[in-house]
């Protein structure tokens, strides 16, 4: 007798551990740890993992397993472990973690279908019921759903003449295409055309095409040569010429796409002397974790290839991370140009089939390259020779839902696992990373310097408090304005910063000085002129633009703040013979957006690039000379202790996109506080100092790296039971705590409510504390249990990235 332990897909705190059931005698050859299956939980059957296979039960009886949905575990074991491994650090579900490690099209699909229950005939139900299934055995759940015997089947289903049975299935289809076959010679084939009828015109034409052709060909391909139909094809298959069978395709999300091949490049010294250290640590099969910190323009993308490369050869696999998808599209082009078909894509932007596609093939071992944002560090590779993460300090890294792992901790652990060199590169490394390289922690490798010497760009500061005191009340300060004509007249390309979107940031009223705010939700909302509207960006609310102030009645309501879209209808005004290409969130929704626009500018069909911060790393295009950040103030003055390392990081990427190959490049950055060290640190480009100032000032708040943070928030529709509930998490945490360790709060969130529900929190600062997560555990399990109850959710995120 073979049991199988099986965690079911149901995220809920009562059932996060594994249950038993027995395995079938025809699948005890087929079932094994990693493969999804069907079982019956209740009433209802639901998807599972299997996660072992074992000989004996504490149980007495045992429910079967009822259908095996893989052939093929879609987690090895070495995922398996991974995700106890996440379930534990990030203090989650079991079965949340394995379902983040697996594209969208394989998650659970449950359809539910009504038969004529065993042992009955259809003929035993009503005339109605009868004439709703007619010669059918079965109804699928919607068609009952629609008819107008729903009530009558109801009551069929009570009298047993009917049941309801739910199926488990994947969401993901595997496409396939009708393929012909030759299964005879050419001689055959000339043979087989002179005996066959000269009336049979479209017979011989499809003779003559296969006599010439090749030994086979897509019935779509054979239908755009000669017009050929199916009735055609069947009469060759009934006489034994050829036969038509389906065959699985893939569906290709750069079939359209060419890429021009391209050759290892001569390393500079320097980057000889980096890829040195990460080759030889690779092919010893040495974990070890390397810190690349180079400045921008310095070649670290030509030492990630080579450094793949040399896995490759040894039959190895890589893991390449981006932090967006906007970066993807060039990254694509540079590796898909080195690596060819050898490199599979998987990112948000890209279609439920396709994500399904490429992580079939690397699922098959058909690629050893994975070119990817965050979710791709999950990649079911089975040999990985090497993980690089690049712009390793950039907040798409975390996860900011449950599971709310680190990339970066993940590739780390799973280059445990496989014995091999994770690489993090960064102009601006994040403090957490610098800090331990310092401590030797990981190996610090230094790129200084720009390919060939090229200099960094030069870097003006605007007091923009000083072009209002002259009577400048527009977006654009003097200096930026002329610099942007010179190089509209010289044919030179512009990159433009807004770290927001929409139109305007907030509507206030004049006279009584109220803002528009979101009624589920303690935010303003914001201004969209596409659509005349204003949206919250946190629950999804909208509402159209009031025309007095619903306070005061007011009619001196006005817009107020900039946004990506307010800039752009500005410059179509300061600058008409300006093409400008937008880049953010609302431009970059529709699939290959983002890929489209970078098109445009790196062809020369755009001079100005404006976009939010999702141009400010990555993109690489010669002609690019001015960079000009709008508003430096913009994330600088947030609720977030990172505020000033966020900003220096996002001013020195930006800037770095300028000047990066044969012209030199300028930057201005105009801003309300220029006497701010991150503002004047990232205009020098002096990482080194930055890192030491605020390495000061989170020593002396007690902030990462020095400490590690936890941070935990309660929710709830009612004010005063979450407040209650968020004292109850204190008490029983701060019972637990050292004397070295701290906890600040509870307090209101900084956002106090999203989407109808209060939140508080509170946040632990500590060194060592052996006991916490153990603490953390029984804390979120005993909510989660009672959850259901009390309405009362609790989240708590590990070191967090966000502190909303």
């Amino acid at each position: 007798m073979l049991i199988a332990e099986v965690y079911v897909e149901v995220p809920v705190q009562q059932i996060n551990k594994p249950f038993d059931y027995l395995i079938p005698v025809k699948w005890q050859d087929v079932v094994c740890p990693g493969m999804r299956v069907s079982v019956p939980f209740g009433p209802r059957k639901l998807l599972g993992f299997v996660t072992k296979i074992k000989t004996h039960s504490e149980l007495k009886q045992l429910k079967e397993i009822e259908s095996v949905l893989d052939l093929d575990p879609v987690l090895n074991e070495e995922l398996l472990q991974l995700g106890k491994w996440m379930a534990a650090e990030t203090v989650c579900l079991t079965i949340a973690a394995y379902q983040a490690m697996l594209p969208a099209a394989l998650k659970g699909k449950y359809q539910k279908t009504v038969i004529v229950a065993p042992g009955k005939q259809i003929q035993d139900c009503s005339a109605d019921v009868q004439a709703l299934f007619g010669d059918k055995t079965r109804l699928n759940y919607e068609e009952v759903l629609a008819s107008e015997a729903v009530k009558e089947i109801q009551t069929e289903i009570s009298n047993g003449h009917l049941e309801l049975v739910r199926h488990v299935g994947s969401k993901g289809s595997v496409r396939t295409e009708k393929v012909l076959r030759i299964l005879k010679s050419h001689a055959e084939l000339e043979t087989i055309l002179q005996e066959t009828k000269k009336g049979a015109t479209k017979q011989r034409e499809l003779l003559e095409f296969l006599c010439a052709g090749p030994t086979e060909i897509s019935f779509n391909a054979l239908k755009a040569e000669i017009a050929a139909t199916l009735n055609t094809v069947k009469i060759l298959a009934d006489r034994g010429i050829v036969e038509l069978v389906e065959v699985e395709q893939y569906r290709d999300p750069f079939s359209a796409k060419s890429f021009n091949q391209s050759k290892h490049m001569q390393l500079t010294p320097l980057q000889a002397r980096v890829f040195k250290q990460i080759e030889t640590a690779a092919l010893a099969e040495r974990n070890e974790t390397f810190l690349l910190y180079g400045v921008t323009g310095s070649g670290k993308t030509e030492v990630y290839l080579q450094s793949i490369d040399v896995v490759r050869q040894e039959g190895k696999q890589a893991i390449m991370l981006v932090p967006e998808i906007s970066l993807t599209p060039q990254m694509v082009t540079r590796f898909k140009g080195r690596f060819g078909d050898d490199v599979a894509v998987l990112h948000s932007g890209l279609s439920k089939g396709e994500k399904y596609d490429e992580w079939r093939r690397i699922h098959r071992g058909e690629v050893s390259v994975v070119v990817g944002a965050r979710s791709a560090i999950f990649a079911p590779f089975k040999q990985i020779g090497i993980i690089i993460i690049d712009e390793e300090h950039e907040g798409t890294y975390k996860q900011e839902d449950t599971p709310r792992y680190h990339t970066r901790n993940v590739a780390i652990k799973r280059a445990e696992h496989h014995r091999c060199p994770v690489v993090m590169g960064s102009a601006t490394p994040s403090l957490e990373s610098f800090a331990r390289a310092k401590k030797s922690v990981y190996t610090l490798l230094t790129l200084g310097e720009r390919i060939n010497q090229r200099a960094l760009p030069t870097v003006s500061v605007v007091d923009m408090r000083e072009e209002l005191r002259n009577g400048n009340r527009s977006m654009f300060s003097t200096e930026l304005a002329v610099k942007i004509e010179e190089r509209l007249v010289r044919k030179e390309q512009i990159v433009l910063l807004l770290n927001r979107r929409g139109y305007s940031s907030f509507v206030m009223c004049r006279d009584c000085g109220i803002v528009v705010e979101c009624p589920n939700c303690d935010v303003s909302l914001t201004y969209h002129s596409a659509g005349q509207n204003l949206k919250c960006h946190y629950c999804g609310f909208e509402s159209t633009v009031p025309t007095t102030c619903p306070s005061c009645q007011s009619d001196h309501i006005r817009f107020f703040g900039t946004g990506t879209q307010k800039v752009e209808e500005e410059m179509s005004k300061r600058f008409p013979n300006a093409r400008v290409v937008r880049m953010d969130v609302d431009t970059t929704r529709k699939k290959g957006a983002h890929e489209k626009l970078l098109q445009q500018v790196e062809s020369g069909q755009a001079d100005i690039l404006l976009g939010t911060q999702m141009i400010a790393k990555g993109l690489d295009f010669p002609n690019i000379t001015l960079v000009g950040v709008l508003s430096a103030d913009t994330s600088l003055h947030i609720a977030d202790f990172r505020a000033s390392e966020k900003t220096f990081q996002l001013l020195t990427q930006v800037s770095g996109r300028a000047g990066r190959h044969e012209l030199e490049g300028e930057v201005v950055i105009q801003t309300y506080t220029p006497e701010h060290y991150s503002i004047e640190l990232a205009a020098l480009q002096n990482y080194d100092l930055f890192y030491e100032r605020e390495m000061t000032v989170r020593r002396q708040t007690a902030f990462s790296p020095y400490y590690f943070m936890t941070l935990m928030t309660v929710s709830h529709v009612d004010r005063m039971t979450a407040m209650d509930a968020i004292h109850s998490v204190a008490q029983r945490v701060k019972a637990t705590l050292g004397e070295t360790s701290f906890l600040f709060g509870p307090t209101p969130s900084p956002i106090a409510k999203v989407n109808n529900r209060y939140r508080f929190q509170c946040l632990i600062k500590y060194r060592q504390e052996p006991n916490l997560l153990t603490v953390l555990s029984e804390i979120n399990e005993d909510f989660g249990l009672n959850s259901a109850k009390t309405g009362v959710f609790l989240s708590i995120d590990m070191n967090p990235n966000m502190m909303m």
